[in-house]
């Protein structure tokens, strides 16, 4: 019987192919999206089912697509457990060869059926974007699915748009951006992707994907929601990738609130990814006649390994993500970390002095400004919710603060936490404590100084007060240049007294889109507003946020040496633009040089008070924010280079190269490192033209000259010999042979070089 029933398919399989090829029945023919350097290739195919569109590739260009679909993988070996063939979207119960219990959409009908059978209604162009219309065969479900490439960064968009047509509310228990099934590419998957936890932001971790097992990366704060993973990763096809070497797929989900992305590697080696929405608080109900877009999805390839990855992520970001990608910017000073809450306007008006002696661009005045009567912000366990200043503590309000900044030179910007209030110690609670996220029947949960809430942001009155606030803070300072957005809690009470009890399960989600509400009226108001997405840390260290903000908090451990690894890690998927990296004090002795030399991988500033500094150090930041300037362009809007791992070795290196090749700059830190290995191999560079000269020069040295002083790095002769001209080497030699360079045996060495062409 099993040799009968291999046969019959082999006789099924030759006949419909000649079907095909005499343009029968099952009609095929391919629909592609295309970068400069990549192609996501379907198939669209006609049967007696219905028309359905399969991946058939997604990697390099094929200028022969008829070959490549001739070539593809349309039905693997009898799987158990679900779709043997790459549908764009595979759903939970598609037809096929049985039925597919995975899938990226999970819904129940307005009948009780649980099960999806979707086929295409259409497929259309909407200017270089496909949009794929797919229904269900017998229900008035549509899923309405884009993919918009971005040519010039070699990077994919996905979403899908969930529409009910239906009688009655549909449930949907799995709801994902994008559901992709890869056939057959490989037998060896592994996936990238960081982890960590509060004051442990962006650590890499790499692990195999093993045959028949299903890896699930989740976050469920609905706030904090890039802290235990970050939603994003890479995939490496056929083994092990590097920096510089291997297939790689790299995806980042655009979204702050809840999520989940899995990775199931069946037992006949396909690999379906899927990611999206979490539906933490139980099915989203989406009622009849009503849609909902889900967040975008970044879709990436390369044959070059992790580093092309990154590149082509932060390229996106800059150009096509981010409101203020392409923008420079600005140092700045904060002064949480040299007076915390308590403060006066005197106080702060010293410390703008010494902002402008350091030579930053910007002050941002942090927590502490606002709250009314009894609810005064002196303490963190009141305030939050009443966004009226302080006049106790600022008798000219915050205008008065932005005229003195403005006279000294600098830009003003300052702190809020919009989706917090604190329950009893505050005004708008006070006056509406059915505001605040709650779960009925049940005591409220008070996180920070024991009675901070998450606001119900599902409610537009309470959006529209917030905003109402806001807004009258920003236009009561003119020329207002930076907003520090805070988010200090997790959604800890699962209820809201907005949505009916039908609806209460769609509280993660709509919040999230409540938040969004909010930024968007910023960004629409204040175009050209800086914004940082801070939340305890790097809790907004994602694309959602980065959306409408124009960097992220990296984590609230500045320690320089724990930061070379967040940077690294967070360099993975986001650009320098966007990582916030100041200098700070910090609990362990470590030099002020390398202190500086760490912040400058990231955007620069401060986080300490300049009276604070020595009068060596002092004058060693005021050089370190010149040389910044000059070479700010290089590192914000640079492509990225990898050299050497910080966690691999006990050092660590990368450079950043401008557009042109024109100007590099590299970046070396020593880790802890053994007082008998003061040599390391020659930075083999990247990134180089291999025809154009370079002459060397070494940054933030204490005497701004050759030699500098032992404690604060060391390089070889040859390095030194470069920096005075003696010698300039091509391109080619550097990334052939290697810069000579040596740490010293302190724990903390490092040093900044700069590269400039002849």
């Amino acid at each position: 019987m099993k040799q009968y029933s291999t046969t019959f398919a082999t006789k099924f399989a030759a006949f419909a192919a000649a079907l095909f090829l005499a343009g029968g029945a099952f009609a095929a023919e391919p629909v592609k999206v295309e970068t400069e350097n990549t192609m996501m290739l379907f198939e669209r195919e006609q049967s007696a089912a219905g028309e359905r569109l399969y991946l058939r590739h997604f990697g390099p260009k094929i200028a022969d697509e008829a070959g490549a679909l001739a070539l593809a993988v349309k039905s693997g070996p009898i799987s158990s457990l679900g779709t043997d063939n790459p549908l764009a979207y595979p759903v939970f119960g598609e037809s096929g060869r049985w039925i597919n219990r995975f899938g990226g959409l999970k819904v129940t009908h307005d009948n009780g059926t649980v099960t999806l059978d979707l086929i295409v209604e259409k497929i259309e162009r909407d200017g270089e974007a496909l949009k794929v219309r797919w229904r269900d065969a017998v229900h008035d479900f549509r899923v309405i699915q884009t993919f918009r490439p971005r040519a010039d960064a070699d990077v994919v968009e996905t979403w899908v748009e969930l529409v009910n047509g239906e009688k009655g509310a549909v449930r949907i228990s799995r709801m994902s951006s994008f559901a992709l099934v890869f056939p057959m590419l490989a037998n060896d998957w592994r996936l990238m992707s960081l982890t960590g936890e509060w004051g442990s932001e962006g650590e890499v971790v790499d692990k195999p994907i093993e045959r028949g097992r299903r890896i699930v990366l989740d976050s469920r704060s609905g706030i904090r929601d890039a802290w235990l993973n970050n939603p994003a990763f890479m995939l490496s096809i056929g083994g092990p990738s590097t920096e510089t070497d291997g297939r790689v797929i790299g995806c980042a989900l655009c979204w702050s609130g809840a999520w989940e992305m899995s990775f199931r590697r069946s037992e006949v080696d396909l690999l379906e990814v899927v990611g999206g929405p979490a539906n933490v608080a139980g099915d989203y109900v989406l009622d009849s006649g009503k849609s909902i877009k889900l967040p975008v999805a970044a879709l990436t390839y390369s044959e070059n390994g992790k580093g092309q990855i990154s590149r082509n992520f932060h390229r996106w970001a800059r150009r096509h993500w981010m409101p203020n990608g392409t923008k420079e910017r600005p140092t700045l000073l904060n002064n949480w970390e040299g007076t915390g809450l308590l403060f006066k306007e005197s106080e702060i008006v010293k410390i703008m002095d010494g902002a402008k002696s350091v030579g930053v661009e910007m002050f941002v005045l942090d927590d502490g400004w606002f709250g009314l009567g009894e609810h005064l912000r002196n303490t963190d366990d009141r305030g939050l919710g009443d966004w009226y200043v302080n006049r106790e503590k600022l008798p000219n309000g915050l205008a008065g603060l932005a005229d003195e900044a403005r006279k000294r030179g600098l830009k003003f910007g300052f702190w809020v936490e919009p989706e917090m209030a604190n329950w009893g110690k505050c005004d708008l609670l006070e006056k509406h404590p059915d505001w605040a996220l709650q779960e009925k029947g049940r005591p409220m949960r008070l996180g920070r100084g024991g009675t901070q809430v998450v606001l119900d942001f599902t409610n537009p009155a309470v959006r529209d007060e917030i905003w109402r606030q806001l807004d009258a803070a920003y236009s009561s300072v003119p020329g207002l240049a930076y907003i520090k957005w805070d988010a200090n809690s997790n959604i800890e009470n699962v209820g809201s007294t907005y949505l009916d009890a039908a609806h209460q399960g769609n509280l993660y989600f709509d919040y999230t889109m409540g938040y969004y509400d909010v930024l968007s009226r910023q960004r629409a108001k204040y175009p050209n507003l800086d914004m940082q997405a801070c939340s305890s840390g790097g809790g907004h260290m994602e694309y959602g946020s980065l959306r409408y903000c124009d960097e992220f908090w990296t984590s609230d451990n500045t320690d320089p040496r724990d930061r070379v690894k967040m940077q690294w890690g967070a360099s993975m998927f986001y650009p320098a633009c966007a990582i916030a990296s100041h200098v700070t004090v910090t609990g362990r002795q470590v030099p002020f040089k390398y202190r500086v030399d760490v912040s400058f991988s990231g955007r620069f500033g401060f986080e300490m008070q300049p009276k604070s500094m020595s009068p060596r150090e002092l004058e060693f930041a005021k050089n370190a924010v010149k040389e910044y300037h000059r070479i700010r362009p290089v590192v914000q809007q640079g492509d990225l280079y990898r050299l050497v791992s910080p966690f691999e070795h006990d050092y660590s290196a990368l450079m950043y190269v401008d557009g042109a090749k024109t100007r590099a700059v590299i970046c070396l830190y020593g880790l802890s490192r053994d007082t008998r290995k003061n040599y390391l191999p020659p930075l083999v560079l990247q990134g180089l033209d291999p025809a154009k000269r370079y002459r060397l020069r070494e940054l933030n040295t204490e005497s701004w000259r050759w030699p500098h002083s032992p404690l604060l790095g060391k390089c070889t002769d040859f390095v030194a010999e470069m920096e005075k001209g003696a010698a300039v080497p091509t391109g080619e030699a550097l990334m052939k042979m290697g810069l000579p360079v040596s740490l010293g045996d302190k724990d903390y060495d490092s040093a900044i070089f700069e590269l400039i062409a002849e």
